[in-house]
C-alpha cells in the first residue's frame, strides 16, 4: 500500500469551506471504492485515502452531520453544502477522507479499486490499477 508525504500536513475541506480538516503524516494511496453505498452517497465511485484519528484534526465540527450508514461505519458530510467528506468505520482507529476534498496540490496517488462487481453499469475500469470483487485484503470495510 503506497504511502505519501512523511511528516506533512494535508489541508482540505468541504465546498463551502464551513469543514475544514488537517490530516498529519503518511496517507494511503487512494482507493476507489464501488460498492453500493458509495456510489449512491457520491453519485459514482468513492475514491479515499486514511489517516489514523490522532494525526487528523477537524475544524468546524459542528458543520459536520454523521449517516449511520451500517451497523459498523458511518459516513461525514457538511450539513451546509452537502460535501461527502469521511467514513469512519466504529472499530478502527483511522477516517477515511474523500481525495477529492484535499486542497491541491494534493500529492495522493491512485492506488486501486475495490468493490468492482458492484460498479455501475455506466462506465468500464480502464486505468490498469489492481481490481478487487470485494475489499481489499488490506482494506478494511463494513461487514468485513
Amino acid at each position: 500500500m503506497t504511502q505519501i508525504h512523511e511528516g506533512r500536513v494535508h489541508g482540505g475541506g468541504c465546498l463551502c469551506g464551513a469543514v475544514r480538516f488537517e490530516a498529519e503524516g503518511p496517507l494511503r494511496g487512494v482507493v476507489y471504492c464501488h460498492c453500493t453505498q458509495c456510489r449512491r452517497q457520491s453519485g459514482h465511485h468513492f475514491a479515499s485515502t486514511n489517516v489514523p484519528d490522532d494525526r487528523l484534526t477537524i475544524d468546524g465540527g459542528g458543520h459536520l452531520t454523521w449517516f449511520d450508514a451500517s451497523s459498523d461505519a458511518r459516513r461525514g458530510f457538511c450539513s451546509q453544502c452537502g460535501s461527502v467528506m469521511f467514513w469512519k468505520h466504529r472499530k478502527l482507529d483511522y477516517t477515511s477522507i474523500n481525495a477529492g476534498a484535499f486542497d491541491t496540490p494534493s500529492g495522493l496517488m491512485a492506488s486501486h479499486h475495490i468493490f468492482v462487481a458492484d460498479k455501475g453499469d455506466y462506465y468500464e475500469i480502464s486505468d490498469g490499477l489492481p481490481q478487487f470483487p470485494a475489499s481489499s485484503p488490506d482494506v478494511i470495510v463494513a461487514g468485513d
